[in-house]
C-alpha cells in the first residue's frame, strides 16, 4: 500500500506544470471562499455584538407576557427562585424597570422612553458612562436624570436644569416627579438619542410606585456563544408560567432574518465561484486523462489491476487538492489576521447609516477555524467528486485502442 501512495506523490510531479495550475486553482478557489466567509461573519459579529452590547443584553428574563404588552404591571420582584439560578455562565443579572413617560421643561413636552438602572451594573454591561459627553454619572442614590442629547435639545434643558415627569405607574397610581439633570449621553441612533432618559433604579421604582419590582433582568454572561443552552436551563429552572426567558434572537427577530438573507445570498455567490473554479480542475482532468491514456493503455497490457490504477489517480488527485487547499489557508491567514486587528473603516456616508443603528461603523474579518476548515473541505470535496472521471474512463479503457491512439 504505501508503494501506491509513493507511486501517486511522484507521479504528480511527472508534469508540473499541470500539477501547479490545478493547484493553484483550487489554491485560490480556497482564498477567495475563506476571505469573503471571514468578511461576512466579521462584519455581522460586529452588528450583533453591537447591538446586544448597546442595549439589549444576550437574554433578558421578564415576567410572562411582559415583551408583548411592554406594561409596568408586568413588573416582578427578584426573588430567590430567580437569584438561585445565578451561576456559571450567567455573570450578572442586571435589573431594569422600563415604561414611558412625558418629559417636560416649560412649554416643551415630549414622550419618552424611562429606564431605571443600576448605575454600576448597567455600566458594566451597555458602557452607559462612556457615552457622556456633559456632566457626571449618576450615582445609586441620586434623585436625578441622565438624558440623552436630543432630547435634550428638544426640551430646551441643560445640565442642573430640572425635568418634570409624568405617567401612569404601576398598577394605575400617578407617577409624577421633577429631577435634576445631571448628566447628558448621546448615541448614535438617531431614535434612542431623541427619547432616552435614565434614572437610578431606586428612584424609577419609586416614581412608578413599584418599590422592589423590574420589568427586565439582563442576563451578562461570559460564554455568550453558549446562549441558546444557557437559556434553555434557565427554562427549565425557572417557573415558566410566570417568567419568560428570551435570548436576542427572539427579541430582535429581523437582525436575524437579514443575517440569514444575506448569508443565503453570499452561499450562492459562493456556490457560483465553486462551479467555476470546478469546471477550471475538470478541464485540467481532461487533459491528464488524455495525455495518459497511452500509459493507462500500457499498465492494463502487463497487468496491472485497473482499481489499482484507478486508486493512484485518485490519489494523484487528492493530494493535488490537499496541497492546493493548505495553500489557499496559508495565503488567507495574513489577510484575515490583518483585517481582523485593523477592521476596514467606512467611507462617511455609509458609517452615518450604521451609527443610525448604533453599530460601530467598521468591518473587521472574523478569524475562526471553522471557515478554513469548511472551505477547504468543500473543495476537496468537489476534487474527490470529480476524480471519479479519470477513474471511470480507466475501468472502461480498451489498452490496444489506448496504445495506438
Amino acid at each position: 500500500m504505501f508503494s501506491i501512495f509513493k507511486m501517486a506523490f511522484r507521479n504528480i510531479w511527472r508534469n508540473k506544470r499541470r500539477t501547479l495550475i490545478t493547484a493553484t486553482s483550487i489554491m485560490f478557489a480556497v482564498f477567495f471562499a475563506v476571505a469573503m466567509q471571514s468578511l461576512q461573519k466579521g462584519a455581522w459579529d460586529n452588528m450583533v455584538s453591537s447591538v446586544i452590547n448597546y442595549y439589549f443584553g444576550y437574554a433578558q428574563v421578564h415576567k410572562k407576557g411582559y415583551w408583548e404588552e411592554q406594561s409596568i404591571n408586568k413588573a416582578f420582584a427578584v426573588n430567590d427562585e430567580i437569584t438561585n439560578t445565578k451561576k456559571s455562565p450567567i455573570e450578572e443579572y442586571i435589573p431594569r424597570i422600563e415604561s414611558f413617560a412625558l418629559a417636560s421643561s416649560g412649554p416643551r413636552t415630549k414622550g419618552t422612553l424611562v429606564i431605571g438602572v443600576d448605575p454600576e451594573l448597567e455600566n458594566s454591561l451597555t458602557d452607559l458612562k462612556e457615552k457622556l459627553i456633559k456632566g457626571t454619572y449618576f450615582e445609586a442614590s441620586d434623585k436625578a436624570v441622565v438624558i440623552a442629547e436630543g432630547l435634550a435639545d428638544y426640551l430646551k434643558v441643560d445640565l442642573r436644569d430640572t425635568l418634570i415627569l409624568v405617567s401612569q405607574g404601576y398598577r394605575g397610581v400617578n407617577a409624577v416627579g421633577k429631577y435634576a439633570v445631571k448628566g447628558m449621553v448621546k448615541f448614535p441612533s438617531g431614535e434612542l438619542n431623541n427619547q432616552m432618559l435614565y434614572l437610578p433604579l431606586a428612584a424609577a421604582q419609586q416614581f412608578y410606585g413599584a418599590e422592589e419590582l423590574v420589568t427586565t433582568l439582563v442576563l451578562k454572561t461570559d460564554q455568550p456563544k453558549a446562549i441558546k443552552q444557557t437559556v434553555a436551563n434557565l427554562r427549565h429552572e425557572l417557573d415558566t408560567n410566570k417568567y419568560e426567558i428570551m435570548d436576542w434572537e427572539e427579541m430582535i427577530p429581523d437582525l436575524v432574518q437579514a443575517r440569514e438573507l444575506d448569508e443565503f445570498g453570499s452561499t450562492i455567490v459562493l456556490w457560483i465561484l465553486y462551479l467555476i473554479i470546478g469546471f477550471g480542475i475538470f478541464g485540467t482532468l481532461l487533459m491528464m486523462v488524455k495525455e495518459r491514456s497511452y500509459e493507462f493503455g500500457v499498465l492494463t497490457a502487463i497487468g496491472m489491476p485497473r482499481w489499482k490504477q484507478s486508486l493512484i489517480v485518485w490519489l494523484e488527485i487528492i493530494f493535488i487538492g490537499i496541497i492546493g487547499a493548505i495553500a489557499g489557508m496559508i495565503l488567507a491567514t495574513p489577510l484575515v489576521l490583518y483585517f481582523k486587528n485593523n477592521p476596514i473603516q467606512l467611507p462617511q456616508e455609509m458609517a452615518e447609516a450604521y451609527e443610525k443603528f448604533g453599530v460601530e461603523p467598521i468591518i473587521p474579518m472574523a478569524f475562526d477555524p471553522k471557515i478554513f476548515l469548511l472551505q477547504a473541505f468543500v473543495i476537496l470535496g468537489m476534487v474527490t467528486l470529480m476524480a471519479l472521471y479519470p477513474m471511470i474512463k480507466i475501468s472502461l479503457l480498451n489498452p490496444i485502442k489506448a496504445m495506438r491512439e
